[in-house]
């Protein structure tokens, strides 16, 4: 094995895989709920300005917007709150990325370097789970 071989496996053994996870899960929550304060007003109605935006500018297919609009503002709130608890982290995780997919074909399609950034922290979670500073591990669910 080459010096530099040694040096990365060593370096790669003394990272401990939990805070990777955490900073994956806060750092990708964050713009999700980010967007989703911006969506309301006070703690939790509706502006008018998103009911505008989902009727007028975003028409996702298969959603009426009266629908779509509290249902991506509530995934907005909740799913990044669960990413960060660490709880149902792969649904939550799962739940995003599924709403990044829809953003990027139907809302925002010239988005996709920042999708991709959403994605693969996303995808990551989905595969390895949230780590061991989780309420998932705490409670035995992952």
């Amino acid at each position: 094995m080459s010096a530099l071989a040694a040096l990365h496996a060593r370096i790669t053994a003394a990272i401990p895989e939990w805070p990777l996870a955490l900073l994956l899960r806060l750092g990708v929550a964050t713009p999700f709920f980010l967007s989703g304060r911006t969506k309301v007003e006070g703690l939790f109605t509706l502006s008018d300005n998103t009911r505008y935006l989902f009727a007028e500018d975003y028409r996702l297919p298969l959603l009426p917007p009266e629908i779509a609009a509290p249902l991506a503002t509530g995934a907005e709130h909740i799913l990044p709150v669960l990413l960060v608890a660490g709880l149902m982290t792969r649904s939550a995780a799962l739940g995003l990325l599924a709403m990044t997919l829809v953003i990027q074909l139907f809302v925002v399609p010239t988005g996709w370097p920042t999708h991709l950034l959403w994605a693969g922290p996303l995808v990551y979670l989905i595969a390895r789970g949230p780590g061991a500073a989780s309420l998932d591990r705490l409670l035995k669910l992952d």
